[in-house]
């Protein structure tokens, strides 16, 4: 693909950002990424402080109450949610 006259492979740029970006389990042992930590921290919210996917959920969800404009905080929300759901419930 072309862009700007310079050919940019999709493909390849995909795969340095999945490769950049894996989920990771933390010493607390809760398991993020390099991006969630990044948006918990301009958020104020320090993960290292919660126990459980669970605890760290319910205060983004307080957090989310009061900002107006947080998509990404949401999106954080959304994957722990599912991140909670198939590594830490019994199916």
């Amino acid at each position: 693909m072309k862009i700007n006259g310079n050919e940019i492979n999709i493909e390849e740029i995909i795969s340095e950002v999945k490769l950049t970006d894996e989920l990771k389990k933390r010493k607390n042992g809760l398991i993020l990424r390099d991006s969630h930590i990044e948006i918990l921290n301009r958020y104020g919210i320090n993960y290292k402080e919660f126990a459980s996917i669970s605890s760290l959920i319910l205060e983004i969800e307080n957090v989310l109450e009061t900002e107006v404009d947080a998509d990404d905080l949401e999106s954080v929300s959304e994957e722990l949610s599912e991140i909670n759901y198939y590594n830490y419930t019994n199916k």
